[in-house]
Parts: C-alpha cells; structure tokens; sequence
C-alpha cells in the first residue's frame, strides 16, 4: 500500500497538477492540506474518476483537509480532539480495514504559529499537546497508525538550508522541537529519516526570493508512523519534481509504502 501527503495550497487551483501526480504516482491514500474550499465546492469529480472515495473537511479560503483512499472507509472523524472551541478545518482520521485489522490515518495541518509574538504561537503549541495526547490514546490500540500531513515542524538543522536564520521562527523554534521530539518519542517512526539521513531533503519551497531555484527548502511534511506499521515499511520518498511543474503548490507530495494487504 502506498499513503502519501501532499499541502496542494488550493485545491482548485492545483487540480490538474493533482490528477497528474495521482496518476504518476498511483498512491492507494493520499492526505491533503490547505484544499481551502467548502465541502460543497470540492472537485469531486476528476478525483473519483480515478477511482478515489473522498473524506472531506473543508473551510472556506483557509485550511481544509481531506483523505482520498482507492478502499472504502470504515469509519470518518472531523476535528483534532481537546477543544471544543477550535473550528479550524485542520485534521481528519479515516480507518480502512485491512487483513490485520485496521489502518487508521489521520491527515493534518498543523499551525503556522507565526507571529511568534502573537496568540498564533500559544495556539500552535496548545494544538501540538492535543496532537500529543490524541496520539497516545490512539497508541493504545496497537494497530498501524500514520500521521500524515503538514506538521509546520523543521525537526532538525538538516531539515532547513541556513538553520540559524530559523531559530525564532516558530517552525524551528526550540519549544517547537520539543513538542515534536515529545510526539516522536510516544513511539513514533519518521518514514522519511527511517529510510535516508540525506540533508537538503525538503518538502517546501517559497514562492519569493528565488527559494525554488536556490534551494533554499524545509522539510515541514511528514509521515509518522506507529510501530506496528513502521514494521511494514518498505519504501519512502519525496517528489521534488513536482515543485518544478507550472501552477506549482510550494509544497511536494512525500509517500510510504507499507507491505499491508488491504480487504477490498
């Protein structure tokens, strides 16, 4: 089974690039962040042509994430747990059974956080302990689990081109690091790190100041994984190709492939 993530910063406007490189990499699942529309203006129809069922939670202009899976969903939820007042479309969970049992993925965007000076920041870290202790619970059931998404988290110096230029910024801030190291340590595998320690490994390039053609990139999208699918973890990889397309999202997909038989 191949599960990818990919931020395709507008889900209108990256349509076509999106058919194309669900179509080039053939993922089984595959989480999106910032789709940036409402449920009822989400362009269904060229995604379920290519035979994907859609788990949508949509917002008008910001956020919006959704879950496109070739196999039927067992089970959908809407909302990071925790805080009844947060009505940010930024997370949903899908389970889809497989010959072991269930495969739960849960699909998010996590908060920019910048200004560091602003409310923003206390947000992003109060929604990192809710993500730390939704994980937890989760963990309890000992089933393959997949974080996919946007996590706004650099992990580590390798994961950015000049680290000391980020340290106050709340993608690398220490605090931001720790929460991230905190989620990481309940038993959580990186895919991408399990596989390589290459630097200069990014998923995300800005628009401005020439990023893309100086590389001057991050690597803010992940896929965790629990211990019972790190165990079938096969192969891991990030599609940089994809930045260099017209009408590009200034994030790329980052996928897994897990050696796990899915009930159809």
């Amino acid at each position: 089974m191949r599960i990818a993530t990919w931020n395709v910063n507008s889900i209108k406007q990256r349509i076509e690039n999106l058919v194309a490189w669900l179509s080039e990499r053939q993922p089984d699942i595959a989480c999106l962040q910032e789709t940036k529309c409402v449920d009822e203006a989400f362009p269904r129809a060229p995604l379920e042509a290519l035979g994907y069922n859609l788990a949508i939670h949509g917002q008008k202009t910001f956020n919006g994430v959704a879950i496109l899976s070739k196999y039927r969903f067992d089970e959908v939820i809407l909302g990071l747990p925790g805080d009844n007042r947060d009505d940010h479309a930024r997370f949903i969970e899908a389970v889809i059974s497989t010959a072991a049992g269930g495969l739960r993925i849960a699909c998010l965007y996590l908060p920019n956080g910048n200004p560091v000076n602003s409310d923003k920041y206390p947000f992003k870290i109060s929604w990192m302990d809710r993500l730390i202790k939704y994980t937890y619970e989760r963990l309890k059931l000992e089933e393959p689990l997949v974080l996919a998404g946007d996590f706004n988290v650099i992990p580590a110096p390798e994961d950015v081109y000049d680290p000391p230029a980020w340290i106050e910024d709340a993608l690398f801030r220490p605090q931001t690091r720790e929460k991230f190291r905190a989620l990481v340590n309940l038993g959580l595998i990186d895919a991408v790190r399990a596989t390589t320690d290459t630097a200069s490994l990014y998923t995300f390039w800005d628009y401005q100041a020439g990023a893309w053609q100086k590389n001057n990139g991050l690597r803010i999208d992940h896929l965790l994984l629990s211990a019972q699918a790190a165990d079938r973890l096969s192969a891991a990889g990030v599609d940089k190709h994809v930045r260099s397309w017209e009408k590009p999202s200034d994030h790329v997909p980052v996928y897994v492939d897990l050696d796990i038989e899915v009930q159809r």
